[in-house]
């Protein structure tokens, strides 16, 4: 980021589960992300993919959904949200709606700090006003809708909601493969305000070439993200170059999840 003077604000982490990672990993993590002004949306580790109910992995089951079973799985994730919040963390990512309400609730009462934010996942399926404004009332920060909505199907979820979309200007190959880089002008003008998620590879969470795996070699990663920072470089450039009257947000702003550290 500092190299290439581009603006990075908030990266989604740990998407193989917070879970994996000790407290003392997780402690420099949130340092250096404090260091550095950037908004860090954690991945806590328990999930529906963990757990021993395989409806989800057969060809059917697969098109109910992500979310939990059970009162003990919510327990669980929240329970390693808590683990986090408790190092300093400030932004996690949520698929399942009923835990967003659980999660905002525990909000009202004090048993998560009110500076914490939730972002729903691509994983969760949104795709329309209807559903965005469903996931803003739930207490969503921003939301994910999935990628391959045209400019006018996007321009309606701004229409229904003021929470900030996270919006896949690229995506790996299991997903579609989309890459809408000469787009970013104008989604920025029908969205506004966006983010941009950089996520090129051959999978994400599925398949064999799924890159968020624990056991994917940590200096592929490294070098996967030095990568993803020369695209936000690239679609920086495209924006400015198109639609120069279009502001980006300076590095470190208020309104971010920045770790506490």
């Amino acid at each position: 980021m500092h190299k290439r003077k581009v603006p990075i604000h908030r990266v989604i982490s740990v998407v193989m589960g917070a879970t994996l990672l000790d407290k003392s990993e997780l402690k420099e993590f949130a340092q250096a992300a404090a260091e550095a002004k950037l908004e860090v949306i954690l991945t806590p580790g328990p999930r529906s993919a963990w757990d021993t109910g395989r409806q989800l992995v057969t060809p059917e089951g697969a098109m109910s959904g992500l979310r939990f079973r059970g009162a003990d799985r919510l327990r669980e994730v929240i329970a390693d949200i808590i683990r986090c919040v408790d190092i300093g963390f400030r932004g996690f990512l949520v698929i399942d709606e009923g835990e967003l309400w659980l999660l905002n609730e525990l909000k009202k009462t004090g048993d998560i700090p009110d500076d914490v934010v939730f972002k729903v996942s691509i994983y969760a399926g949104h795709g329309n006003p209807a559903g965005a404004k469903v996931l803003q009332t739930l207490g969503a920060g921003s939301f994910n809708p999935v990628a391959d909505m045209s400019l006018p199907q996007l321009a309606s979820l701004r229409q229904a909601v003021d929470i900030p979309l996270d919006l896949h200007i690229m995506l790996t190959d299991s997903f579609g493969g989309y890459i809408r880089l000469y787009e970013a002008p104008e989604m920025v003008r029908v969205c506004a305000p966006c983010y941009f998620k950089i996520e090129p590879g051959p999978a994400c969470a599925a398949g064999a070439g799924a890159l968020y795996k624990p056991w994917v070699d940590a200096q592929m990663l490294a070098n996967w993200g030095r990568e993803k920072v020369k695209y936000a470089q690239i679609i920086y450039e495209l924006i400015q170059e198109n639609s120069p009257e279009i502001q980006i947000s300076a590095p470190g702003t208020k309104d971010l999840a920045i770790p506490v550290a």
